[in-house]
């Protein structure tokens, strides 16, 4: 018998990747997800200005919400990868943290920067993955090189925010602990997912297959607790 829909979520993102996993999951628990486009909203970039996951996640679902008229439910992620050995960078600077300006403390100078872009360009390997993506993988390798694995400690963080009409934002938070690896393995996933190795796990995020990920993640973590706070009314 085929799940019960319990209503429909405008995903804030326009990351395929991200729009893929929420859908997957949210899928799970019986709602429907629309990416932006289907939703009928423009391809505008959202300013994510805040300095925390949650802040920037609720930066991203109000601006949809508000641009569709507070109408429709709206659901926001703001995710990056924690390393320990970095102070908890790159955080909330994840998706651009080659060539990110801050924090100062860690991003690398103008020489470094193009070191990990052109590592970015020889990885064979991983070419079907932005370059974006393979620059910051490099850059963290790079920075990692002289720490040994049992203190590349590191974590995934997930923040999902949902506004509704006439509710109160709702904001849950997934974590996934783990290690960042000496090199990429898997072709997997996106992002450091070749890096990132779950603890109880010897192998990479980019190992894993989709729904395996999913099962486990700081994103399936954060929209699982979504799910239990919304169960008890519909969207």
């Amino acid at each position: 018998m085929a799940k019960e829909r319990a209503g429909t979520m405008v995903a804030a993102t326009t990351n395929r990747h991200k729009i893929a996993e929420i859908t997957a999951i949210a899928g799970l628990f019986g709602y429907d997800v629309l990416s932006r486009e289907a939703a009928g909203v423009p391809d505008f970039e959202v300013e994510e200005n805040g300095g925390t996951f949650e802040e920037n996640s609720l930066i991203k679902a109000r601006a949809i919400f508000d641009w569709l008229g507070g109408s429709a439910a709206t659901v926001a992620d703001d995710s990056g990868l924690a390393v320990d050995a970095l102070g908890g960078a790159p955080g909330v600077y994840s998706a651009r943290f080659a060539g990110q300006k801050e924090p100062g403390d860690f991003a690398a100078g103008t020489d470094g920067d193009a070191a990990d872009f052109a590592a970015a360009d020889r990885d064979d390997e991983q070419l079907h993955r932005s370059r974006q993506d393979r620059a910051n993988n490099a850059k963290l390798v790079r920075l990692l090189a002289d720490v040994p694995y049992e203190k590349r400690t590191a974590r995934f963080v997930s923040v999902i925010t949902c506004l509704r009409p006439g509710a109160e934002p709702i904001v849950c938070r997934g974590e996934v602990e783990g290690h960042i690896g000496f090199s990429e393995a898997g072709s997997g996933g996106f992002g450091y997912d070749p890096l990132f190795i779950p603890l109880g796990y010897g192998k990479s995020f980019g190992v894993f297959a989709p729904e395996g990920k999913n099962a486990i993640s700081h994103r399936g973590r954060a929209l699982e607790k979504l799910a239990a706070k919304l169960a008890a009314g519909t969207i």
